[in-house]
C-alpha cells in the first residue's frame, strides 16, 4: 500500500518542483572544485552546495541533481582552491532541461559568479490555447554578425522559423523577430560558424545574448555568450492566456481612439483636428480638438558608474517601437544624445556581460528631456539586470506663448520677441536722418512720438571718418562704416607682383621669363616666371665620333670609342669587345684542319675531330703487297703467271723478279736462264751491266691493223720475233 502511495505522490512532487542539474566535468585535480547555489542573489539563502573534496574522480562528468520550489532567480558560484579554474574541464547548469549556465572553457581562476533567472518549467504541455502563441525572439548580436543563425523546431525536427546569418547588420544591432508559435514542446537552437558563440569580449568587443519571450515571460535565457558552435534550449510554448476582448475605437485618427481596444465597436465619431488647444497661447486654434505635439527631440542619456571602473562590457538598450539605440562604454560617467519620438513610451533594458556579473550593481543611468525633466532615473546601486524600465517621452507641444511688446523696430521700446503688439514709444529729438542730431537728444523720460525741430542743426555728411583709412573723408561728420584699409601693392596689371586689391602704389617687379626650376639643365636664376622651357639634365656622350654618342645629351658623360669587329656571337670570328659590326663575320666551317690528314679540308676553320691519318699502301686486295689500312694508293705488286721454278716463293715476292719478266718475257715463258739472272742482278744492283740482249729472229712486220708492212718511215710498225717478242717502232726519215 505504501509503494502505491509513493507512486501516486511522485508525479505531484515533480509538478510542484523544478529539477536543477549541476554538470561538472572535473580536471586532473577534482578535489579543488566546490560550488554554491544561492536563492536570488549572490550570498543569499543557500539552496545547495558541495565542499572541496566532494569530487574525487578526475576528468569525469559529475551530475548533482536537486529540486527547487517557486524561486525566480538563482546565483550559481563555482570555486577552485588552487586558482587555475577547471583546466580542460567544463560546467553548466540546467533547469527542467533548459541550460541557463554554459561554461565550456573553465579558466576562471579562483571563482566565478553566474546570476540567472529561473525559467518556467512544466512537466507536461498544457491544453492548447489556440492555433499559435504570440512570440518575440530577441537576438542581441556581437561584432561578428555574419556568424550567427538560429532556428526553432518541434519534437519531430520540423523547422518552424529560422533566421540569420546577418552579414549586412551593424555590429551589436539587436534583432527583434515577432512570430506566432504552436503550443507544445519546442526547441530553440542558436548556431555560430566560428565556434565561439556570441563571446565578442574575447576579441576586444562586447558579448551578445538571446531570448525567446511569450506574453512577458522569458522562456529562453541566452546569457552565456560562449556556447561554442551551437546551443539548444527546450521550452514549452503555452504561457499565453488570451486576454478578454476590449471593445472600442481602434482608429488613431479619431478622438475616441482607445489604444487598449482589441475589437472595433464603431465608436469612432470625431476626427482629430490637430492644433494648439490652449486658449492662453498665441496660436490657440479654437477649431482644434487635439493638441499638436512635437514628435521628436534630443534626449540626454547620462551613464553612471559608482565604482569608477566602467561598465566592463555591459550594455544598456534604449528602445521605442522595437527600434533600439545602444550605448556601450568601458569608461567612467558618460553623456550621450539620443533622438527619441514623442509622446511615446520609451523602454530601457540593462544587459550584463559575463565579466561584469560581479559589478553590475555599480551601474545606473538617467534619461532627461530637453526641458530638463527626468523621464527615467536609476541611480546605482539599484540597477537590476534584464529588468525593463519605462517612461513616456515629452518634447513639448506646438503652442506658442503670448509675448506682448512693441513690434516697431524704430521705436525706443522695440521687442524682437513680441508677437502681440503693445504701445511703442520713441525718443524725443531730431527726427530727420539728414541731420547730424538725428535721434541723439535724449532725456530721462519716455514720451509719445513728437519732434523738436529746432534740434536739427547740422546736416549729416556720411563718409569714412578714420584718418588712417584709404578713403578718409575730411568733410564727413558721420561714419558710414565703409572705411577701407590702406593696401600697399603694385597697381600695374602687367607686373609680376600686381595686386588687384591694392589701392596705394608700391614697387612693381617686371616679369622675367625663363626656367625657374633649379634642378633643371637650363635653370635661370634671374627668372621669376616660368615659361615652360625647362629641360631636364640628359647625361650622355656628346662626342659625335664616339660609339655611344647621344644627340639628345646636354650633360657630358663617359664616351666609348668604336671597336669594329664581328658582333654576331654565333659566328666563328665573334669579337666580344667589338661594339660596331664590320661585316667580317665568318660562319663556323667544321671539318679536318690537319693538312697531313687524308680528309684535310682547306676550307674548314673549326676542327671537328674527324681527321684521318694518311696510310700509303697498295689498296688492291689481289696484289701481293695489299695494305688493309691504306687510304692512299701505292704501287701494287702482283705474282706473275710464269713457269714455276725452285725459287718460286722468293721470286713471287721480289720486285726485281717482276721487273725482269716485264722487260724480258722470255724469262716468264721459259726456264730461267743466264740472261734472266743477269737482268735480275742488274735490277738488284749486283750487276752493273750491260744487260745482255736476247737475240731472236724477226719473222714479220705489221702495221697497226696487223697487215704485213715494209719498213716505211713515219708509220707505227710492229716487229714480231720468233721468240714471240713484239716491238713497236716508229721509223723516221
Amino acid at each position: 500500500m505504501k509503494k502505491i502511495l509513493l507512486i501516486l505522490l511522485l508525479p505531484i512532487l515533480t509538478f510542484a518542483q523544478k529539477e536543477v542539474v549541476i554538470h561538472i566535468k572535473t580536471d586532473n585535480y577534482p578535489s579543488e572544485t566546490r560550488w554554491v547555489l544561492y536563492d536570488s542573489v549572490y550570498q543569499g539563502d543557500t539552496i545547495d552546495y558541495v565542499e572541496y573534496g566532494h569530487y574525487t574522480q578526475p576528468n569525469f562528468m559529475h551530475r548533482d541533481t536537486l529540486y527547487i520550489d517557486s524561486i525566480e532567480n538563482i546565483s550559481f558560484v563555482i570555486y577552485d582552491s588552487y586558482g587555475d579554474g577547471i583546466t580542460n574541464g567544463e560546467y553548466y547548469v540546467t533547469i527542467c532541461g533548459d541550460t541557463i549556465v554554459d561554461y565550456p572553457v573553465s579558466t576562471f581562476n579562483s571563482g566565478l559568479i553566474h546570476n540567472r533567472a529561473v525559467p518556467q518549467c512544466l512537466p507536461n504541455p498544457p491544453p492548447p490555447l489556440g492555433p499559435c502563441i504570440p512570440t518575440m525572439i530577441n537576438i542581441n548580436l556581437d561584432q561578428f554578425t555574419d556568424e550567427t543563425s538560429w532556428e526553432i523546431t518541434d519534437t519531430m525536427g520540423n523547422v518552424l522559423i529560422s533566421g540569420g546569418p546577418y552579414p549586412n547588420v551593424p555590429d551589436y544591432q539587436p534583432q527583434y523577430i515577432p512570430t506566432c508559435l504552436p503550443t507544445g514542446v519546442l526547441r530553440f537552437t542558436i548556431f555560430d560558424t566560428y565556434g565561439d558563440g556570441l563571446a565578442g569580449s574575447q576579441w576586444g568587443g562586447n558579448d551578445g545574448s538571446y531570448y525567446v519571450m511569450q506574453c512577458g515571460d522569458t522562456l529562453v535565457f541566452g546569457t552565456t555568450p560562449n556556447f561554442g558552435t551551437d546551443s539548444t534550449h527546450v521550452f514549452v510554448s503555452d504561457t499565453c492566456t488570451p486576454p478578454p476582448p476590449v471593445p472600442g475605437c481602434m482608429d488613431n485618427n479619431y478622438i475616441e481612439f482607445n489604444p487598449a481596444a482589441t475589437v472595433s465597436d464603431s465608436s469612432c465619431a470625431t476626427l482629430k483636428i490637430y492644433g494648439c488647444t490652449d486658449s492662453t497661447m498665441f496660436n490657440y486654434d479654437s477649431t482644434a480638438n487635439t493638441m499638436d505635439y512635437i514628435d521628436s527631440c534630443d534626449y540626454t542619456l547620462i551613464l553612471h558608474d559608482l565604482a569608477g571602473n566602467g561598465w566592463v562590457g555591459s550594455r544598456l538598450e534604449i528602445y521605442q517601437d522595437d527600434t533600439s539605440q545602444f550605448v556601450m562604454t568601458s569608461g567612467f560617467d558618460q553623456t550621450y544624445t539620443l533622438q527619441l519620438k514623442a509622446p511615446k513610451l520609451v523602454r530601457a533594458k540593462f544587459f550584463i556581460s559575463q565579466q561584469a556579473s560581479g559589478t553590475a550593481l555599480e551601474c545606473g543611468f538617467t534619461l532627461v528631456n530637453p526641458m530638463g525633466d527626468t523621464v527615467i532615473s536609476v541611480k546605482p546601486p539599484f540597477m537590476q539586470p534584464f529588468f525593463v524600465y519605462g517612461g513616456v517621452t515629452y518634447c513639448g507641444n506646438e503652442c506658442i506663448e503670448i509675448v506682448e511688446g512693441c513690434m516697431d523696430n524704430m521705436a525706443f521700446n522695440y521687442d524682437s520677441t513680441a508677437n502681440t503688439p503693445l504701445p511703442c514709444y520713441y525718443i524725443p529729438g531730431c527726427m530727420s536722418p539728414a541731420y547730424l542730431e538725428y535721434h541723439i537728444d535724449t532725456s530721462n523720460g519716455v514720451y509719445t512720438d513728437f519732434n523738436i525741430q529746432d534740434s536739427c542743426n547740422t546736416l549729416a555728411v556720411f563718409g569714412c571718418t578714420d584718418t588712417a583709412s584709404f578713403n578718409y573723408d575730411s568733410t564727413a561728420n558721420v561714419d558710414n562704416g565703409g572705411c577701407l584699409p590702406v593696401i600697399m601693392g603694385c597697381m600695374e596689371s602687367l607686373a609680376l607682383n600686381y595686386n588687384p586689391l591694392a589701392n596705394t602704389p608700391d614697387t612693381c617687379i617686371p616679369y622675367i621669363y625663363g626656367c625657374t626650376d633649379p634642378i633643371m639643365f637650363n635653370y635661370d636664376s634671374l627668372a621669376n616666371t616660368d615659361d615652360g622651357s625647362c629641360e631636364p639634365f640628359v647625361y650622355g656622350c656628346m662626342d659625335s665620333t664616339m660609339f655611344n654618342f647621344n644627340p639628345l645629351a646636354n650633360a657630358d658623360d663617359t664616351c666609348v670609342p668604336y671597336i669594329y669587329g664581328c658582333t654576331d656571337p654565333s659566328m666563328y670570328n665573334y669579337e666580344a669587345s667589338a661594339n660596331t659590326e664590320d661585316f667580317s663575320c665568318v660562319p663556323f666551317i667544321y671539318g679536318c684542319t690537319d693538312s697531313l690528314a687524308i680528309n684535310y679540308n682547306p676550307d674548314a676553320n673549326t676542327d671537328n675531330g674527324s681527321c684521318i691519318e694518311v696510310v700509303v699502301g697498295c689498296m688492291d686486295q689481289d696484289a701481293w703487297n695489299y695494305e688493309e689500312l691504306a687510304n692512299v694508293p701505292d704501287t701494287c705488286l702482283f705474282a706473275a703467271e710464269c713457269i714455276t721454278g725452285p725459287g718460286e716463293p722468293y721470286w713471287l715476292n721480289d720486285p726485281c723478279y717482276a721487273w725482269v719478266i716485264d722487260v724480258d718475257e722470255y724469262c716468264c715463258t721459259n726456264d730461267w736462264d743466264s740472261i734472266c739472272q743477269l737482268t735480275y742482278d742488274y735490277c738488284e744492283g749486283t750487276w752493273v751491266g750491260p744487260i745482255p740482249k736476247r737475240i731472236s729472229k724477226l719473222i714479220m712486220i705489221t702495221d697497226i691493223l696487223g697487215r704485213p708492212a715494209n719498213m716505211n718511215t713515219n708509220q707505227l710498225l710492229f716487229f714480231i720475233y720468233e721468240d714471240g717478242t713484239v716491238e713497236k717502232k716508229l721509223l723516221k726519215k
